[in-house]
């Protein structure tokens, strides 16, 4: 009998199932307000939502959208970004970031991501600007902030706009401020496996600028104030309302459940302190939420082998991400041939997502990690 078969519970890579269960009798009641009137479309709970996020990130302005690729999308769009001009972003993060980009027409431009917090590198920002550049778009990843009071300090000697993707690290601080505050606009995810996640696609957009608050609301509505009256090119990005109804219930939780998340990974810091490899850092300046716990092998060659290992004893795992954005056949540009992102082709080679989320038990991580140390061995 392998060891895993003596958990008390089964490992899971996400645990919806068991946080859901939790909060059934609140979810019931939600959804059940929806079906009731059936508000489906714009119902009431939308604009709750709206009013309860941007009140969590203390900013004036939220608007619920259909997922966090058309979040990135209408940010853009909102500010006039276009054929002919760049934005700068990381080439290690989710397709979705350099997707929105390509879809407005304008060309992605890469900066290398620092070696200990996986994002983009703030020292190497200034270099990559050109008069061409509009914007600069930084991912908050795995649940920790980028540089961003540097970067948006950059952004506004050179007269620069930020949109933060902040679709990891929602809840998440910077030097005591919430991240997705500090750009001219952020977006989220709400996809369901996100620290807040929704039953299904959803995504928020949030900016203090009443303007651009206006024309990202009327993007994510047909280019619409008044139905049937479209004075902007748009598209159908509309927040689902039984989706907003249960990011309604979830929000309440969501500092409790990012507190889960950093406990588990207090956890795997302590027992994997002497396997041969590196724990995630964390950034004084700010929290770490922990939408991913990532570790770095120090070899490549080592993680198929490691992820067949865990598989074997019950441990799920996954690779966040295989495969940098200038490596993609879709997002192929001349101007990044392999060698010229040195440090994120070299990350994504040896990056691993153990199991993370708010259910994970002590004797859980404990497990996984006495797996890795037996595999990998110590330092």
């Amino acid at each position: 009998m392998k060891m895993s078969e003596t958990l008390t519970r089964k490992i899971q890579l996400v645990d919806l199932t068991t946080l859901h269960a939790r909060l059934k009798p609140e979810l019931d009641e939600e959804i059940e307000k929806v079906v009731s009137t059936a508000g489906f479309i714009n119902g009431p709970a939308v604009g709750e939502l709206e009013c309860m996020l941007a009140g969590y990130l203390g900013i004036k302005y939220a608007i619920g959208c259909a997922n966090g690729t058309d979040a990135l999308q209408v940010a853009l769009m909102a500010l006039d970004v276009k054929a002919g001009d760049e934005v700068i972003t990381t080439p290690f993060t989710f397709a979705a970031t350099t997707e929105a980009i390509l879809l407005v027409g304008a060309t992605p431009r890469y900066v290398d991501i620092d070696e200990r917090t996986f994002n983009l590198d703030a020292n190497l920002l200034e270099a990559a600007i050109t008069p061409k550049t509009k914007a600069i778009l930084p991912v908050h990843l795995y649940g920790q902030a980028a540089e961003i009071d540097r970067i948006t300090h950059i952004a506004c000697e050179h007269g620069l706009n930020v949109i933060e993707d902040n679709a990891q690290s929602f809840g998440a601080t910077y030097k005591g401020k919430k991240v997705g505050t500090f750009g001219r606009v952020s977006t989220t995810s709400f996809f369901p496996a996100k620290n807040l996640g929704a039953f299904g696609d959803a995504g928020g957009l949030f900016t203090d600028d009443e303007a651009l608050y206006f024309k990202l609301k009327m993007i994510a509505q047909h280019g619409a104030k008044i139905r049937y009256t479209h004075e902007l090119l748009g598209i159908n990005s509309r927040l689902d309302t039984l989706q907003a109804a249960v990011l309604k219930v979830k929000l309440k939780y969501l500092d409790a459940f990012n507190d889960a998340r950093r406990t588990a990974a207090d956890g795997y810091d302590k027992h994997l302190a002497s396997a041969n490899l590196r724990t995630p850092y964390r950034d004084a300046n700010g929290t770490h939420i922990f939408h991913q716990y990532t570790v770095t092998l120090n070899e490549d060659g080592q993680r198929e082998e490691l992820q067949k290992f865990l598989q074997s004893h019950g441990v799920p795992s996954s690779v966040h991400y295989p495969i940098p954005s200038h490596w993609q056949t879709a997002f192929h540009d001349d101007l990044y041939p392999k060698g010229s992102l040195p440090v994120a082709e070299r990350i994504s080679q040896r990056v691993l997502s153990l199991p993370m989320h708010t259910e994970l038990d002590e004797e859980q991580v404990q497990f996984i990690s006495e797996k890795i140390t037996a595999f990998l061995g110590k330092k």
